[in-house]
């Protein structure tokens, strides 16, 4: 008898260990935090279309700002955009300067060592925009691997690890910002910009007259949601908010809005 006493004893005092486990990792969850704070603080850096950028007013608008807005609003709480520059958006996020980063992220190994993700957003790859006069001579990224070429991109970011992967002999001309690498292009001072599939369509639309745009993707990069790490209450939340939107259409209307239609674009110009 005093055997069964003591078994259920021990199951119970283990079911209450897990319970209390449970519980303290749900009271330190970025989730329950955003709740009892009642305001969702959104990392990304204003400049990435049609991702997040500033309109002329001044304020952030894009993909991931409609996004967040209906995030924000599921959550029952406001939103706060923290606009933060790219090469200190991950150490922002982990000393908790806000809860999310939602920021075209594309998922790496090595960013995945620091930080969790959600499940992808959006699927994209490295693209290619190249000088008019190229078209013909240079019809794949292959081609640019020559040291007589200059390729322009912005620095730490996936076109950046890309160019130096897949076109090595190329010269390299990093830069603080897409527009400022893109612009190399239409000024002669490069040959070709890389980035990301929905950046180069965008300015290629508003370039024509300059460029030769090579539409295929060379790699393959999932855009994602990062969060800390330990946070698996945060994690199932966000992923469950993703396929509820995707079921009922309400993503496919904010995706239609900034990669389907270049109406927006008056409001940035």
């Amino acid at each position: 008898m005093k055997k069964v006493v003591l078994s259920i004893t021990l199951v119970f005092l283990m079911a209450f260990s897990v319970f209390a486990n449970d519980n303290e990792l749900w009271e330190k969850s970025t989730l329950n935090q955003v709740m009892k704070r009642g305001v969702l603080r959104v990392g990304m850096e204003a400049g990435y279309m049609p991702f997040e950028i500033k309109n002329k007013q001044g304020e952030i608008i894009g993909f991931d700002v409609d996004i967040a807005k209906l995030m924000a609003k599921e959550m029952g709480v406001k939103l706060e955009l923290v606009n933060t520059a790219w090469d200190g958006i991950i150490p922002a996020l982990l000393t908790k300067k806000f809860d999310i980063i939602m920021s075209g992220m594309t998922i790496t190994p090595q960013r995945n060592l620091q930080i969790n993700f959600a499940d992808p957003v959006v699927v994209v790859g490295q693209t290619i925009l190249i000088r008019k006069e190229l078209a013909g001579e240079v019809d794949s990224y292959r081609d640019l691997n020559d040291p007589k070429y200059t390729i322009a991109t912005k620095l730490g970011v996936t076109a950046d690890f890309a160019t130096k992967k897949y076109m090595p002999k190329a010269k390299l001309k990093l830069f603080e910002t897409e527009p400022e690498a893109a612009m190399e292009v239409i000024n002669g001072k490069a040959d070709a910009f890389v980035y990301d599939l929905p950046y180069c369509a965008i300015f290629y639309a508003q370039h024509k007259k300059q460029l030769a745009f090579l539409d295929e993707p060379f790699t393959y990069e999932p855009l994602a949601w990062a969060v800390r790490k330990g946070d698996p209450d945060f994690i199932n939340w966000l992923n469950n908010f993703l396929a509820q939107i995707k079921g009922d259409g309400r993503y496919d209307m904010i995706y239609k809005k900034w990669f389907e239609s270049d109406a927006w674009l008056e409001q940035v110009q």
